[in-house]
């Protein structure tokens, strides 16, 4: 087995929801030792096929940490560790001594990585760590419009946990970072609020002076372009469809007043990406899906058919990139599931547990430096972020985050998704800018300094392109041969598909998330969270900060990169066995109020609040139907007379987490004291807006700060300040600005 770059780092599990065990999962394949620890009643709390995915490549250990007995043996685990990772709420942390303060004063030199439901410090912070809880509480759920009904929607993607499983893995490496520079551990927390609010940057912000389009951000009733087809199967486009020739020439045939009445189905949206989608509603229902996507890939046309759940297991695409991995469980024999899909050097890949025959008594002597703690975490790394649209920036963004100095290089056009400002502000902040001509062989002198100037270049541009401007791993290598190359694409650096253009909607909808997000027996709905993006972003941070490591470590660069398909695959609900079949995982039913009677939204009375008995508690619906004195059927009646205390004190009384499902909070967001208190609102000035709030801190670290200070920026905001770091001087900055090679706000 070829050594990962974490070889040698030891780390305790003791998460058990997805958040923590997928991050804990992340370095186990990078190579970390893990050992997950397994607390009485586990089985009730975690499904079986969770369990076989979410903890391969680890050793276990069954431990009662109430028992002096099985407390010894943790404590000494945890002694023989590097980092210890879990999801306890603070109360539970405190009263089993893993609380922060206790183990800084025992462990100086342990990192300590904690994903709770709420920050600490929240009135809500003892709320357990579920994503339905979280995300009803926090609003999210009332984000997604639900089909056919007013309410706030079940969502059935794990939007708090996918996200905070990559910005605790994020958080702990960039920890581990440090500790080779200052000797010191520490905590990292982020919470499965702070992962939903990743997506909702682009949706959650408020201007003094907001613009048309900053004010109205994405409706939750837009139209995307998802069609069915002649053969009742459906597909997803972006991009001009209507440009391939039989949909011009289906347009074409339409007679004005047939387009009119096709296109009145949609006119009460406030969004639609196209005037004539009834229109094209007409035109490809005339073909079949298989003959649209042989049309559309001959004429440069994003699109992906809607699969179902796990069917991208059998995706030549992901066979190609090694995305999914071949893993013999004990409860379902051979299966196949999601790798980690992180293109880093050496790889990150499924490994054998570690044997824990070997574990050490003391952590693993490493070079550790005594540099003082940074005021933000990467101060003094320089990110060179030349990505555009959403899911190459972001990652630069969190980057920039946590302290380093981000330079967005744009063309003197504009990152093409400022048109939009939403999705725009909700991947830039925490950047200075410059934009270069960089078709213009002017800008070279400008792009070689800036390339020696830099730790890390970053994009999503597409391969070919990225070559014809010198943005490859080898052009920039031959400019700083340290220089660590991160790239976010679509379908992965292999295969027929590799240089095809692509997007979120594509892989919502080839991983099978807009079935099921849509409920039973519904079209295919895209979630306006463009969670694909994200996860690709910030795995991208992840695979970043592994190649700082192992520069860190050998001196040495490397090209490392993720993709959107990676992403949509590690976000899969089944592993698959033997037989193609998935393994058994709860469906969401057609009105998108939850996945059974005891794992669902309940309107009441005076509000909404929604019941969160772990998927794994077989025996909830029962209890909950007991303590209301009425069949598992007559529930939602039941609730339909409760207020919203009521409802709260029955799931109480029946063993079950509850929570009220907040609605429109966009604003009150922002007005919250204690949001506010705990940094989850940014604030600052903008030339545009005057002032501009955003979510704010995604990651805390207690003994330093983040760096929230900077505005998206404005195009060209920072071109001649920029310039003179470089050492151009006053008169050629005139002239490179003068004959257009570069441009100044």
């Amino acid at each position: 087995m070829v050594q990962g770059i974490l070889d040698g780092v030891r780390i305790v599990d003791l998460a058990e929801g997805r958040a923590g065990s997928l991050a804990a999962l992340m370095l186990a394949e990078a190579g970390a030792d893990v050992v997950k620890v397994i607390a009485p009643g586990y089985e009730s709390r975690v499904t079986a096929p969770d369990d076989a995915f979410w903890n391969r490549s680890k050793a276990r250990e069954a431990l009662d940490l109430k028992a002096a007995a099985d407390r010894t043996r943790f404590d000494a685990l945890l002694a023989g560790a590097d980092m210890l990772i879990h999801d306890l709420a603070p109360q539970d942390a405190a009263a089993l001594a893993l609380d922060d303060a206790t183990l800084a004063r025992l462990r100086p030199d342990l990192i300590v990585a904690a994903v709770t439901a709420w920050p600490v410090g929240h009135p809500l912070d003892a709320m357990p760590t579920d994503d339905a809880l979280a995300l009803a509480s926090a609003g999210i759920c009332d984000e997604q419009e639900a089909t056919g009904r007013d309410g706030p929607n079940f969502l059935r993607f794990p939007l708090g946990s996918m996200h905070a499983a990559h910005l605790i893995a994020a958080g702990a490496l960039t920890r581990l970072y440090l500790r080779r520079m200052n000797g010191q551990g520490g905590a990292v927390r982020t919470s499965l609020v702070q992962g939903a609010l990743v997506p909702q940057m682009m949706n959650w912000h408020r201007a003094e002076e907001p613009t048309p389009a900053v004010l109205g951000a994405m409706p939750k009733d837009n139209v995307p372009t998802i069609f069915e087809c002649a053969d009742g199967l459906w597909m997803h486009t972006m991009g001009p469809v209507w440009t391939s020739p039989s949909v011009a020439a289906g347009l074409a045939a339409m007679s004005p007043e047939e387009k009119a009445r096709a296109n009145a189905v949609y006119a009460p949206a406030r969004l639609a990406y196209t005037a004539d989608k009834g229109a094209l509603d007409v035109v490809l229902k005339t073909r079949t899906r298989a003959e649209w996507m042989e049309e559309f890939a001959a004429n440069d046309i994003p699109h992906q058919p809607c699969l179902p759940m796990g069917a991208l297991y059998d995706d030549e695409q992901v066979r190609a990139n090694d995305y999914a991995v071949t893993v013999d469980t004990a409860a379902f024999g051979r299966t196949v599931q999601p790798a980690t899909p992180l293109h880093v050097t050496p790889p990150v890949q499924q490994r054998a547990a570690p044997d824990l025959s070997d574990w050490p008594k003391a952590p693993h002597a490493e070079a550790r430096g005594s540099a003082p703690t940074p005021a933000c975490p990467l101060a003094g790394l320089r990110v060179l972020d030349f990505g555009s649209y959403l899911a190459g920036p972001l990652g630069p963004m969190l980057l920039g985050d946590l302290g380093a100095d981000v330079i967005k290089v744009e063309m003197t056009s504009g990152d093409p998704m400022r048109f939009a400002e939403w999705p725009f502000l909700g991947c830039q902040r925490a950047k200075r800018t410059i934009a270069l001509q960089l078709k213009d062989a002017k800008s070279r002198e400008t792009l070689v300094r800036l390339v020696q100037s830099a730790d890390v270049v970053h994009h999503n541009i597409r391969p070919a392109a990225a070559a014809r401007l010198g943005l490859d791993y080898q052009s920039l290598k031959a400019i700083n041969p340290k220089i660590i190359f991160c790239h976010v694409g679509t379908y992965g650096p292999q295969g027929p598909r590799k240089d095809w253009p692509g997007y979120d909607q594509m892989i919502q909808a080839a991983s099978g998330w807009e079935y099921e997000g849509a409920g039973a027996g519904n079209p295919p709905i895209w979630h306006r969270f463009g969670m694909m993006d994200h996860q690709a972003a910030l795995g991208s941070v992840t695979a970043t900060l592994l190649a700082l490591l192992h520069r860190q470590q050998t001196g040495e660069g490397q090209a490392c990169g993720v993709s959107l398909l990676g992403a949509g695959l590690l976000s899969m609900l089944a592993v698959q066995r033997a037989d193609g079949t998935l393994t058994p995982y709860a469906k969401l039913d057609a009105r998108q109020l939850g996945v059974g009677p005891a794992r669902r939204l309940y309107q009441c009375r005076d509000g909404w609040v929604v019941a969160a008995a772990p998927e794994a508690d077989l025996a909830a619906a029962g209890r909950l139907a007991g303590a209301a004195g009425v069949a598992a059927d007559g529930l939602e009646a039941h609730f339909e007379a409760l207020d919203k205390a009521e409802a709260l004190a029955l799931l109480a009384r029946a063993g079950i987490a509850g929570a009220e499902a907040t609605r429109e909070q966009r604003y009150p967001f922002f007005d919250s004291a204690d949001n506010q208190r705990l940094g989850l609102v940014a604030s600052y000035p903008h030339p545009v807006y005057k002032t501009l709030e955003q979510p704010g801190a995604l990651l805390s670290f207690g003994d330093m700060g983040l760096a929230l200070d900077r505005a998206p920026p404005v195009l060209g905001q920072h071109t001649r300040e920029l310039l003179g770091e470089l050492g151009f001087g006053p008169a050629e900055i005139d002239t490179l600005i003068g004959e257009g090679t570069a441009l100044a706000a």
